[in-house]
């Protein structure tokens, strides 16, 4: 059985108005009536979109659904999708994408990067002392959102920290999805970033140090275990990943609370052991995603079976997490934040083989980020309304420029 085009030339995908509030309003319809549609996106090409909690998950974890296929040559060009190479982490199947993730998979499990935790918290305290110190409004995106998470990950690959702020910059550019600019600004990131990760690795070639960028040039030069663009790729895909979409997220969940959630926020600031649980509700709610779907496509190796259609062979995919998260036969009341809700199987950090490998690693940054902000800063408020703060147009996350904020009476 196939299914109609959505709507319209008028509904081309990703649809407007989403924002870090929720997904685009069609979804909710969507997930009633044709939970898997085909629909025209803005690079011209007809993608199904599948909407449905159990159907997203499903089909995450499903090997008949390729990303090599999508990223490789000939690939469809889908509009609103994230511009990959054929040997980033994210554009493998198994066998290659198992290959290169157990190179570091050791480096994020929880009991790693609970062994972090202490190095995590002296960061985030340093950048609070800082902006403690400072008499407002403070930019909360470069005073905390940003440089915590990228501190943390330059330290664990060994990357000197007066690279980071650069490697923001480049990372961000490539992040850019601007179908109308025919990529060239994410194009002008990734060559940044492969010329810098190149240079890198000759200087830890030459003088290696206990970190893990060390250990993969390792795996390449001693093991044969990568190739050396894999290992150049593999390096800023790391950083980039790192840091990117724990800013964002901690930022917007940081706005949610102090301008449309107030009393939520002065629920936590009565009760701190509150934010754990409340972590995995704002990653559930707080829509990251600027298309509503991790923002890479899949093509159907064969013919799938799902919601009723078939995919067929060769068709291309998006799998819209966002809508996911807001399912209302998983998640009672999906639309409301509840920062109690303890049951609470988002989909948030991807689901099968893709999953977020930093998982652990970015819970952890956001609830020591929380509970120093409802500690110290209770009374956190924005400086400027809502509706002044900019957003950084074109990428492939909902992101903040900047977050003025004071406190105090």
């Amino acid at each position: 059985m196939s299914a109609r085009p959505v709507s319209p030339a008028a509904d081309v995908f990703p649809f407007s108005g989403s924002t870090y509030r929720g997904p685009a309003a069609p979804y909710a319809a969507l997930r009633a009536e044709q939970p898997v549609v085909k629909v025209r996106t803005a690079g011209g090409v007809d993608a199904w979109l599948v909407t449905r909690y159990e159907d997203v998950r499903a089909l995450s974890a499903d090997p008949r659904l390729s990303r090599a296929l999508a990223c490789g040559p000939g690939a469809p060009r889908i509009g609103g999708t994230m511009h990959t190479t054929p040997e980033m982490i994210i554009s493998l199947d198994s066998p290659e994408h198992s290959r290169l993730r157990k190179l570091v998979a050791g480096a994020f499990t929880l009991r790693r990067v609970e062994r972090m935790r202490a190095g995590v918290q002296k960061v985030a305290d340093e950048l609070l002392d800082d902006m403690l110190a400072q008499e407002g409004p403070v930019d909360l995106v470069q005073q905390l959102a940003v440089p915590l998470p990228l501190t943390v990950i330059g330290e664990l690959l060994g990357v000197p920290p007066q690279d980071l702020r650069d490697f923001e910059k480049w990372a961000r550019a490539f992040a850019t999805v601007d179908d109308r600019a025919g990529g060239e600004e994410s194009l002008n990131g990734l060559a940044k970033l492969s010329e810098y990760i190149v240079g890198l690795v000759a200087d830890k070639r030459a003088h290696p140090t206990d970190d893990m960028l060390s250990e993969l040039i390792a795996a390449r030069d001693n093991d044969d275990r990568l190739s050396e663009q894999e290992l150049v790729t593999f390096g800023f895909t790391l950083i980039g990943a790192g840091f990117d979409t724990t800013a964002n997220q901690l930022a917007n969940s940081v706005l949610a609370l102090i301008a449309d959630h107030r009393d939520q926020w002065r629920w936590l600031v009565e009760d701190r052991s509150r934010i754990p649980v409340a972590v995995e509700e704002l990653l559930r709610h707080v829509n990251l995603f600027a298309t509503d779907t991790s923002g890479f496509p899949r093509i159907a190796a064969d013919d799938i079976e799902v919601g009723g259609v078939t995919i067929a062979k060769g068709d291309a995919v998006l799998l819209s997490l966002a809508s996911a998260n807001r399912d209302g036969d998983v998640f009672p009341d999906a639309d409301r934040l509840d920062l109690a809700r303890e049951k609470n199987p988002h989909i948030s950090f991807g689901h099968g083989l893709h999953h977020c490998l930093g998982k652990h690693l970015g819970r952890m940054e956001m609830e020591i980020a929380l509970d120093g902000l409802v500690r110290r800063f209770p009374g956190l408020r924005l400086a400027v309304p809502a509706a002044e703060l900019p957003w950084h147009s074109g990428e492939i996350n909902h992101t903040l420029t900047s977050l003025p904020v004071v406190w105090g009476d």
